[in-house]
This record gives C-alpha cells, structure tokens and sequence, in this order.
C-alpha cells in the first residue's frame, strides 16, 4: 500500500508525530505573529511532541499495571500508624531502591491500608516511568501453577521480569497447597537480586510456616525477601472497623431515642 506523503500533515502522520501533527499550524502564525525565531517554533513543538509520549507513555504504564483502584498515596493516613515516617514513604515512592533491586514488606492487621498504601506508591512508580505489575497472591499463584501445568513456568516467569516492581498483594489470606507454594518459591528465587517485589501480608515472619508449610522452605523465602528489604509494620486499629463507627455515630437519630435523651437529660 503506498504511502500518501503529499503533505506535511501527512508526513507528520506517517513518522508517528501527533503532537507536531495538531500544532504545527497554529503555532506557525503564533510564531510569526510573535516574531519568533524558526529555531524557537521548532523548539516549542518538540516541547509538546516530548510531553505528548510522555503522557502517552505513563498512561500505558498506568494501564499494564492492572492496578484495580485508584488509590492515592497522597489520600493514606500517615499519621494514623504509629512509627510510621512520612519521609520513608515518600523516598520509598521516588523509587530508587528499584535500581538496587530491593523489596518492600507491609505487614498490618486487616483494615489498616496494606493495600492502599502498596497501591499508592505503585502508581507513583508508574508516575515516575516504571513498569509495575500488581498481582493478589492467590491470581499469581493460579497463573503459576497454570503456566507449569503447560510447561511454561520459566517463559512465565521471564515475562514478569519485565517488570521493574511486581506487587504481590495479600500473600497470606489463603491456605496454599504445598505445589503452590513450590512455584510462589520458585518466582520469589528467580527475582531475587534481579527485580523488586513488594509484598503485603497479615501474617509477620515468624507465622510464615502457615504459608510455606515447611521451616526450611519459609526460612529461604524469608531470607530472599529481607535480603534487601525495606520493612513496614502498619501498627493500628482498622481503618475501616473506625469509618464503620464514626458512621454510625453521625447517623441521625430516630424520634424514640431523642425522646430517651431527652429524658436523660432531664433527669440529670
């Protein structure tokens, strides 16, 4: 099929430049309206072609990220966990440690923001320009194990290596069988020292053998993980467990118990 290249909108379209392609022209009489130099116009558009990949670029990592919610980093609650540094997070969110190939653990009582937070900074990693996979434990173990069954699990795994961060949310929340545990083990190992994961879990360390089932197998987990690891402990009452009070307690009263009150009040 021949290439229509008989205009310079056509040409622009072809070399896949969109930004130069929708601007050119307006700001082609703004230039000479303003006196600008060809060297300035010309600047000017690759400013806006730049910023165009740019954005372009982090919306698809926003979306290979597979992140399901919109969680904010800037919207989790710091200062409701006690010990936890407002400045650890945010150096943790700029995402050097990635370069280092380090890990990031998040324990935490259901209900404190594991997830939120993990989500967070997940999206500033994709903010800044990296590739991240967020993954439940229980969907990554499935793929795992369906990947063996196919004899697949090294070209599997080798994909994941794409990315930069791999997310593994809620390790512990479910009972595994011992080949689960057999490919979780086998990713975690083929990672370590290479690529980043962070996990989340309700369980700390020492209540890993829940998960693996055998010392020594959660022993050599533990020890790829923490390696090289930044560990976070979400000391607080649920989250969610507070909504549901404070909810409760600003939920309009009925005439039967402002009647009681009133009574109450009277008496005293």
């Amino acid at each position: 099929m021949a290439i229509c290249t008989d205009t310079l909108e056509n040409m622009l379209k072809v070399l896949g430049l969109q930004a130069f392609m929708h601007n050119f022209q307006a700001l082609a009489e703004s230039a000479e309206r303003d006196r600008i130099s060809h060297f300035e116009y010309l600047k000017q558009l690759t400013q806006l072609e730049f910023a165009h990949r740019h954005n372009r670029r982090i919306t698809n990592l926003l979306k290979i990220s597979k992140l399901p919610r919109d969680k904010l980093l800037k919207e989790f609650q710091v200062n409701r966990i006690a010990g936890l540094s407002l400045s650890l997070i945010h150096r943790l969110a700029d995402g050097d440690f990635i370069d280092r190939c380090e890990n990031i653990i998040i324990f935490g009582n259901p209900g404190t923001g594991k997830t939120h937070l993990a989500m967070g900074m997940a999206r500033e990693w994709c903010l800044k320009g990296r590739k991240v996979l967020y993954k439940t434990a229980a969907s990554l173990v499935q793929e795992l194990l369906t990947a063996k069954k196919n004899l697949e699990l090294n070209k599997f795994i080798k994909r994941l290596d794409n990315f930069e961060v791999l997310v593994i949310d809620d390790i512990s929340y479910i009972p595994y069988e011992r080949n689960e545990t057999d490919v979780l083990f086998t990713l975690l190992s083929e990672r370590y020292e290479q690529r980043s994961i962070l996990i989340t879990s309700n369980l700390v360390f020492s209540q890993w053998q829940q998960i693996f089932k055998d010392e020594m197998t959660t022993a050599a987990a533990i020890d790829r993980l923490i390696h090289h690891a930044t560990i976070l402990e979400l000391n607080a009452v649920s989250f969610r467990a507070d909504q549901a009070r404070a909810n409760v307690q600003k939920k309009p009263k009925t005439k039967e118990e402002l009647k009681d009150i009133t009574l109450e009040k009277a008496e005293d």
